[in-house]
């Protein structure tokens, strides 16, 4: 915050999602014009493992290469002359090293722009202290892997260092593993001069980075009427949200883009990995976006209000990566008819072959298995319909305490091609290699315990530290839930896909994924409070899920959310599922008819 008068608004980009998000986002965003702030996410947990991975062979590496190549080298000039802040995460194990690759491509084009790095997230030196204070998995309740598997520990800072930053004159600032709002936060926070215990602002903060934090996702990508962006997806629109100093925000995308913005493109991502949506811990604030409103305000722009905030949590969320072992497998082809009973005859072989190999060399069996026969409708599980596809892809994948465990596998895959059912073809040429299991630990520590640092001008700056407080999830007044339907109604009742009364979106945390439910009308929120229990969305995924599931109710947006814990075989690539992440559980919950009236008008 400088010494002059506080802007009424601001005008944040949010211009990557992921490590590999493409790189016309910051073009597109600059020659829109009037961006004060760009934000840049690329850190997934297992980003960190791998970057850690990196760092380990060459100690200048071990953040996000491309941001520095490819994404700020050709638009620095630009970035300096419309005056941007930079905000970004790209740090990943090592912002020091790249806030000096910055510096030094600011050197060599000649440009006066300050860089401030961001640290003390990293506690991979303090493994030996933690090892010793009898750390438990937050989910479940596992304790700390051995120091020597593990490959990353990271705590997940807030908004604080990157306010700091910009206060002490920052125009780009590098951060490592920080919450993937808190970019968009610090922006907010230190425009408009939003105090640390400004609840409801802060949770304002938080949903403004929540939605820009994927990019073109609140803009028409992932979206459950995809045939409306289809024609224009390859110039999606990066979204834009203009933040007033209350904290309400237009949600928006350039002139001419791509895409498209609307309650209902917004909304699935106000709903993307989110759990319990009145208890959204954040190191900053914990967040209540069970009232948010969303509303059309012009073409392609949605106004979005109502989050609330209640005290920062009083510990910090740290994830930590290690290895557990090798994964592989292959993806094959079979064409045919009884395409499926081939592939699925296929496999048995395989690992069959697979298992007497490893029994005569005297190595354990195969940790865990994987055969997925897609375009049978394995996804569906119980629920898949019964049909005789003429093409089908296999894919079997297999985990193995070692790397020749798996390559077992592989080589009895490839052996096999010859004494196979009819109708095999491989795409890619030669064996695929093994690659390490890694998995995701995630803990809570004292905030107290990370210490966060800035440097800037080689000069470090202290971060001011705040306490927060203990949150009780048993103290929340959760909202009634939607009406039950007219009992006259319930009488003459027709099935109807809920592809046709709702939009929805799912996502992952770890080994638990979400789906978000918005119903596309008022009047369809009651049927679908009926029919979709915890019940039902559990028997759709029987053949996946391992733990609960629990639903929320969000009355403003008029939606449901479905927690389901321990579905995904362990996420990430720790798993061996062709859905890791489970990205598409969404199109399989729309699948489920629903009960509805005869006389409820249906629209299009």
């Amino acid at each position: 915050m400088g010494d002059g008068p506080l802007p009424a608004t601001i005008r944040i980009g949010g211009a990557s999602g992921f490590w590999g998000e493409s790189s016309l986002a910051t073009p597109q965003l600059l020659d829109a014009g009037g961006i004060d702030y760009l934000v840049y996410d690329y850190l997934a947990e297992i980003t960190m493992s791998i970057m850690a991975r990196a760092r380990a062979r060459d100690p200048s590496l071990g953040y996000a290469t491309d941001f520095v190549s490819e994404v700020l080298a050709p638009h620095l000039a630009e970035i300096q002359r419309q005056g941007v802040r930079v905000l970004s995460n790209a740090g990943g194990v090592n912002p020091a090293a790249c806030g000096q690759a910055i510096e030094t491509l600011l050197d060599e084009q000649g440009l006066g722009l300050k860089v401030a790095v961001v640290t003390g997230d990293d506690l991979a030196d303090r493994l030996p202290e933690l090892a010793g204070q009898n750390i438990l998995e937050m989910f479940s309740g596992q304790p700390l892997p051995p120091a020597a598997a593990i490959a990353s520990v990271n705590a997940y800072l807030g908004a604080a260092p990157v306010v700091t930053a910009l206060a002490a004159g920052a125009d780009i600032v590098i951060t490592g593993r920080c919450a993937d709002s808190a970019l968009a936060l610090a922006a907010c926070r230190h425009a408009f001069g939003w105090a640390d215990d400004d609840w409801d602002r802060l949770a304002a903060g938080s949903l403004v980075g929540h939605l820009l934090e994927c990019g073109p996702q609140a803009t028409g990508g992932n979206f459950t009427d995809w045939r409306d962006v289809a024609d224009s997806m390859d110039r999606i629109g990066y979204p834009i949200a203009e933040v007033h100093s209350d904290g309400t925000t237009v949600i928006t995308k350039p002139a001419g883009s791509g895409g498209l913005v609307t309650p209902a493109t917004v909304g699935e991502q106000l709903l993307y990995e989110i759990d319990d949506p009145q208890a959204y811990r954040l190191p900053d604030v914990v967040c209540d976006f069970s009232n948010v409103a969303l509303e059309q305000a012009g073409t392609d722009r949605v106004t979005v209000c109502g989050a609330i905030g209640r005290p920062a949590p009083d510990l910090y969320k740290v994830s930590a990566t290690y290895l557990d072992g090798y994964r592989g497998g292959m993806l094959l082809s079979f064409t045919g008819t009884d395409a499926a009973d081939r592939a699925r005859s296929f496999a048995h072989a395989a690992l069959a072959r697979t298992a007497k190999a490893l029994a005569e060399a005297n190595a354990p069996p195969l940790t865990e298995t994987s055969v997925e026969v897609l375009g049978a409708e394995d996804q569906f599980g119980d629920f898949r319909r019964e049909l005789d596809p003429r093409e089908v892809v296999l894919k079997i994948a297999a985990r193995h305490p070692a790397a020749a465990g798996v390559a077992a596998l592989i080589k009895s895959i490839t052996g096999l091609a010859l004494a196979t059912p009819a109708g095999l073809a491989i795409f890619q040429a030669g064996r695929p290699r093994p690659s390490p299991v890694v998995r995701l630990f995630s803990f809570l520590l004292p905030r107290d315990g990370p210490e966060a640092c800035v440097a800037i001008d080689g000069r470090s700056v202290s971060v001011p530290s705040t306490p927060g407080a203990p949150f009780d999830p048993g103290r929340i007044a959760r909202p009634p839930p939607p009406a039950d339907p007219p009992t006259a109604a319930t009488g003459s009742l027709r099935p109807v896909p809920l592809a046709q009364l709702a939009w929805a979106r799912s996502g992952d945390k770890g080994n638990h994924a979400n789906v978000g439910v918005i119903a596309r009308r008022a009047d369809y929120l009651p049927w679908l409070w009926r029919a979709l229990t915890t019940e039902t969305v559990a028997a759709r995924f029987r053949h996946l899920l391992e733990g609960p599931v629990e639903r929320f109710f969000l009355p403003g947006p008029g939606a449901i959310n479905f927690v389901l814990y321990d579905v995904l075989g362990g996420g990430g690539v720790a798993s061996l599922r062709n859905d890791p992440q489970g990205k598409a559980f969404a199109q399989i919950l729309l699948a489920i008819p629903i009960p509805v009236p005869v006389d409820l008008e249906i629209t299009d």
